[in-house]
């Protein structure tokens, strides 16, 4: 697979001679137990020095993967929802926290969803809410700060750093999977493209900079290309005007030289 960096080169090479930051963080989504592709995971966020936030099913997680996890600094485990069962009627988008339930079924699946990992990890736990396929009812959203989330991720630039009182939205904004087709990767010229774009908004203040930039990744379904570009785009961030986020810590920190 042969790629051309040179567009986001040049983007990332602006950002430097303006001496400007990018705070960048990482998701990664549908963690029930532990896989080779878990551990390939693993092994990419120790070389790169980069945590995951490892969104992982409540429903399906087990004890191996909350061993590894237990294990394993680098992975931040918070709540992907409760079972990632889609409730939307047919010809809707897939969702699971969207209004096609009585609320009370709905918090109480949120409320699970947390306490059980809550048993699983303990203190390793952060309380972020990444609903299933990136939705979530704005009514819904209101509830979480009282069933004890402190955070909210699904995907696109935020419109509000706090949608409601004491709930910071940090969202994801590139996805390197062509879901709605090959579920490979995505044609590189095109996500760089979107990368690059992603950034001018920001240094250009038509988006918000102060949200970590969040790179989005779905480790069970990763074929070669798929790792090769994560990896590659990373380094480069990271090379560049990177300055890692964490929600566990929930500030920065420079990467080390």
């Amino acid at each position: 697979m042969i790629v051309d960096w040179r567009p986001l080169m040049v983007e990332l090479e602006v950002w430097h001679n303006m001496g400007l930051s990018l705070p960048l963080w990482w998701r990664d989504d549908d963690a029930t137990t532990t896989t080779p592709q878990l551990d390939r995971l693993t092994a990419l966020s120790d070389r790169l020095d980069l945590p995951v936030h490892l969104a992982v099913i409540p429903q399906d997680a087990d004890d191996a993967l909350t061993d590894h996890v237990t294990d394993t600094p680098c992975l931040i485990p918070v709540v992907h929802g409760w079972a990632h069962q889609n409730h939307a009627p047919q010809g809707e988008k897939k969702s699971e926290f969207r209004l096609h339930r009585p609320m009370s079924k709905i918090l109480k699946d949120a409320q699970d969803g947390l306490d059980r990992l809550k048993v699983s990890f303990g203190e390793r736990l952060c309380p972020m809410f990444v609903p299933p396929w990136n939705r979530i009812a704005p009514d819904v959203v209101k509830e979480l700060p009282d069933l004890g989330y402190q955070f909210l991720s699904t995907a696109t630039p935020r419109n509000a750093a706090y949608p409601v009182l004491g709930l910071q939205q940090v969202n994801t904004h590139l996805d390197p999977i062509d879901w709605r087709g090959t579920r490979g990767l995505i044609a590189p010229d095109v996500l760089i493209n979107q990368a690059v774009e992603l950034l001018r908004d920001r240094r250009e203040r038509r988006t918000d900079n102060a949200e970590p930039f969040g790179v989005l990744t779905h480790h069970l379904v990763h074929n070669e290309d798929i790792w090769t570009f994560t990896q590659d785009l990373l380094h480069r961030l990271l090379d560049g005007p990177a300055v890692i986020w964490t929600a566990q810590q929930n500030d920065t920190k420079r990467r080390p030289e």
